[in-house]
């Protein structure tokens, strides 16, 4: 099983969007998810996580404020609202889920990514 992303599109800069992971074939209960994204001719890097739990969330300080991460655990979903998006949030995103209930030992499955382009 393979997560898949969605929601993915070319938008104005200021504007929003809101991707969707599904993880089909698991029980998303007991692990951390998060996303992850790639800029042309950059490394990946993170941008946020959420906590088994619901209780914990990490955001990239280049992020903070702008999006917000939250999931549903009965759909077995991840969710991430960008808001006032930059050109420099320009990347494909991927969802990936972790190997426990915080990020403290890392991803074990990866979905193949939805792209996000902000221009003008």
């Amino acid at each position: 099983a393979q997560p898949v992303e969605s929601g993915g599109g070319s938008v104005q800069p200021g504007g929003s969007l809101t991707l969707s992971c599904v993880f089909p074939g698991f029980t998303l209960n007991h692990y951390a998810i998060g996303w992850f994204r790639q800029a042309p001719g950059k490394e990946r890097e993170g941008v946020s996580c959420i906590s088994s739990s619901d209780a914990d969330t990490y955001y990239a300080d280049s992020v903070k404020g702008r999006f917000t991460i939250s999931r549903d655990n009965a759909k077995n979903a991840l969710y991430l609202q960008m808001n006032s998006l930059k050109p420099e949030d320009t990347a494909v995103y991927y969802c990936t889920k972790y190997r426990s209930s915080w990020y403290r030992y890392g991803m074990d499955y990866w979905g193949k990514g939805t792209l996000v382009t902000v221009s003008s």
